[in-house]
């Protein structure tokens, strides 16, 4: 039987053979660009405050767009999203609103209802729903509600304001399908939910990314009216495109300019500004001046229905390179079909046979989230640095605060973001965890991802790999060799050939890294790491991010554990490559010994605690005996994370590193060194493990104790033994204290938004990955929890 290839398949074949494997269009606009520390030009880097949301509709941003249901090209030059006004708003409905880092009692939270239905890798086909309220959206309600509530209480949610009773809300349905690489068919469909007719206004809106503002461009790119029902778009760099929409009264055109007058109360340059749709459709300010505008570099055709009750009304738009007299010819809906079908074709061949119709469902759309969580991101922190945005007074204070010592640092490139409300900006390790789900769907971009964040626009030249905008010299734990195989051996089960090139140029890069972290984070040349908070917001009795004293070092058990699984991965790495190329044998070796120091270090330096049979974080001051922090979380679990099989074949054929491991091991039994565990339950496979086999047993009957870390939704992040029991330790006079919650972290480490101590881990892994894609602390923990337990299983583990 001969296999044939799907539609989307063959797509995604062209793509694996460009350089950057990525179709010029897709939804790489974010849902926020306000509040994000690139559009800071504050004296005291308050990104929240400094842009809000009720900035965003007024001001033109520098380093990126925003807006709802879009699209755009991959430079972000020309953008597409949709407008929607219930008749009741102040503002049109543009973009996602949430709460502020101090706006409520979660901190930063997206406050909308919005669906990621489906999408596929090449995007020739995407859909999104967005539930619009018909009453006037509660923004006011939201935040006065929120901090009202203390941190014990839960948020107060868009659902909880009585918003959609009744049913009082439109579903709006945006589809994409694309006729090519640079033809897109659009279509909205606007579903009343109400048991009466209600109006609604509805703005698809083009415009471009204002590049000229800080001369980004040469010439200001145009949008101009050739007809009623076609606009071209021109720009330097993208070349012409037409927005083809249907026939209406209203075509209203303005400029992506800052309204100066309304934010800052400075006379504007021109009247038609960023927010003057949003004026002349809301309040009917210069609606005329706007309908006989022409041209500009935004563009809105305007569309006023009232709709019956449970009925539906459909728009149909168009955006391509390509000028047409009859852009909704006969058949123009069938495109959708079409590419319908064919997404449906390539998740039928996707997702595995054996799981049910809905668990089939739930994954497609998890992969929809993940898919629509691709964003176009722009950062050149030397240009940030320096420069300034026309508005804050200049000031020095950027040259020595947030980010200043990554100036090598020239992001512009689409990048797997965790979503692209919360998070519309990448974080590393999440980075390295999506890659995982996306290599099962599209290999070659997972591949892509992984590489381009060790680039040198990336990469800091000591080796530090940028954490996240916030702070990039936080440091994530050294997840991304681990990803690399996972992706590598996904791609190698699935066409059956592994990509030995691709992990032969991220094994260079890997070394640089851990180099970094061996010169960095071990500084007493103990093999025994630090890190800081290492993606465990609030887990620790202090910020572990911020030196307690400059007399005292803290040496953590996770730090060591990452360290562990690292060398680990690393070897796993070398042993792949040394089956087709014998040069990699050495640094097999080389990390294999570097584990079994790094599992000597963990074992036998201070960490574990034989009372309490759990590995905990020392706190090591310049003179005195070192303090354990018996604090029972996720932290001492990670030692479980390390470990690597080795099968037999790969012995006999890499005779040198068998040589010298066996020699190693017989020297250090012999002069009573430590030597990690060995399991080998048959012949044919040895499994090496960070911890001692008691020790394993020991944390796994904590990890499954239902009054310490196992609960109903899966693993507390802090151990419920803490609810009874809180810690405290007093430290130079001052007292730190942590207990167990329930849920999000009391706690305002890192902005009163994180929720690692006592969540459902498992629950919520599924909860973000319906809606949107999963954060990285979850995903970690399922994966590689899932990971230890099959291991465990398979050789017959007590």
């Amino acid at each position: 039987m001969n296999y044939i290839m799907t539609a989307e398949q063959q797509r995604l074949k062209v793509n694996a053979s460009k350089k950057i494997p990525l179709e010029q269009w897709g939804p790489y606009l974010p849902e926020r660009q306000w509040g994000t520390v690139r559009e800071d030009y504050s004296e005291n880097s308050d990104a929240w405050n400094y842009f809000p949301f009720t900035h965003a509709h007024s001001r033109a941003y520098l380093w990126g767009e925003d807006g709802l249901a879009g699209l755009t090209d991959f430079f972000q030059n020309l953008c597409f999203s949709i407008g929607l006004w219930n008749g009741k708003d102040e503002i049109l409905k543009e973009r996602l609103y949430g709460l502020g880092n101090y706006q409520g009692n979660h901190g930063e939270d997206v406050k909308e209802l919005y669906y990621y239905l489906d999408n596929i890798p090449s995007h020739y086909y995407m859909q999104m729903l967005y539930k619009y309220p018909q009453q006037a959206f509660p923004y006011k309600q939201l935040i006065e509600e929120n901090q009202k509530r203390s941190k014990l209480q839960p948020e107060y949610e868009l659902l909880d304001t009585g918003i959609f009773d009744d049913d009082r809300y439109f579903d709006v349905l945006i589809t994409y399908a694309k006729y090519n690489k640079r033809d897109i068919g659009i279509k909205i469909d606007i579903t009343n939910r109400a048991k009466t007719a209600a109006p609604i206004t509805v703005l698809p809106t083009l415009w471009f990314y204002n590049r000229w503002q800080f001369k980004g461009v040469d010439k200001k790119p145009l949008i101009k009216e050739i007809n009623d029902n076609t606009v071209k778009a021109t720009h330097e760099r993208l070349g012409a495109y037409y927005l083809y929409f249907q026939k209406t009264a209203d075509r209203f055109f303005t400029e992506n300019e800052t309204n100066t007058e309304k934010l800052f109360g400075k006379p504007n340059a021109t009247p038609f500004v960023k927010d003057a749709i949003n004026d002349a459709v809301v309040h009917g300010k210069n609606a005329d001046a706007l309908r006989t505008k022409k041209q500009g570099t935004k563009f809105s055709p305007v569309y006023n229905y009232k709709i019956a009750a449970g009925a539906t009304k459909t728009l149909y738009l168009r955006l391509s390179d390509t000028l047409t007299d009859s852009p909704f010819s006969a058949g123009f809906d069938k495109i959708f079909k079409q590419r319908k079908n064919e997404a449906d074709e390539f998740y039928e061949e996707t997702l595995p046979e054996n799981i049910s119709d809905e668990l089939k469902n739930i994954q497609r759309q998890a992969f929809a989230g993940l898919l629509w969580s691709k964003q176009y991101y722009h950062y050149d922190i030397e240009r940030w640095i320096s420069g300034g945005d026309g508005i804050a007074n200049k000031s020095n204070h950027r040259l020595t605060g947030r980010n200043h010592d990554w100036q090598h640092l020239k992001n512009q490139d689409i990048i797997l973001m965790p979503d692209k409300w919360e998070y519309p900006w990448y974080a590393a390790w999440d980075l390295a965890f999506h890659c995982i789900p996306m290599a099962v769907i599209d290999p070659t971009f997972a591949k892509h991802q992984l590489i381009l964040v060790m680039r040198e626009w990336y990469m800091k030249p000591d080796g530090q790999l940028p954490a996240y905008e916030w702070n990039f010299s936080d440091v994530n734990p050294p997840v991304h060799a681990w990803s690399a195989l996972q992706v590598y051996h996904i791609e190698k089960k699935k066409t059956g050939k592994g990509d030995i090139a691709f992990l032969k140029r991220i094994f260079q890069k890997l070394i640089i890294n851990f180099t970094w972290w061996i010169n960095r984070k071990d500084p007493n040349g103990k093999n025994m790491f630090q890190g800081g908070f290492l993606g465990l917001d609030n887990i620790g009795v202090f910020n572990r991010s911020i030196q307690l004293h400059s007399e005292m070092g803290l040496e953590q058990a996770d730090g060591t554990s990452w360290m562990g699984m690292y060398a680990l991965n690393l070897m796993d790495m070398a042993i792949e490559i040394a089956m087709q190329d014998e040069a990699f044998e050495d640094t097999a070796t080389k990390f294999f010994e570097h584990f079994v120091l790094i599992a000597e270090a963990l074992n036998e330096l201070g960490l574990w605690n034989n009372e309490d049979k759990f590995y905990y974080d020392m706190l090591v001051p310049a003179s005195g005996p070192p303090m354990q922090l018996r604090i029972q979380s996720i932290v001492g679990l990670t030692s479980l994370f390390a470990v690597s099989i080795i099968e037999k074949n790969q012995l006999q054929k890499l005779d040198d590193f068998r040589k010298r491991i066996s020699w190693f091991e017989s020297y250090r039994k012999k002069n009573n060194k430590y030597w990690p565990n060995e399991e080998r339950a048959e012949e044919e496979k040895t499994l090496l493990s960070l911890i001692p086999k008691d020790r394993l047993i020991a944390l796994l009957r904590r990890m499954l104790n239902e009054t310490e870390f196992l609960s109903e939704g899966g693993i507390r992040a802090l151990s419920k033994h803490h609810e009874q029991h809180p810690y405290s330790v007093n430290i130079k006079g001052v007292d730190y204290y942590i207990q167990y919650d329930p849920g999000d972290s009391t706690s305002d480490f890192f902005g009163g938004n994180s929720n690692w101590r006592g969540p459902k881990v498992f629950q919520q892994f599924k909860q973000f990955l319906i809606c949107r894609c999963a954060g990285a602390t979850t995903f970690a923990l399922f994966v590689v929890l899932i990971r230890i337990f099959k291991q465990i299983v398979q050789h017959n583990f007590e």
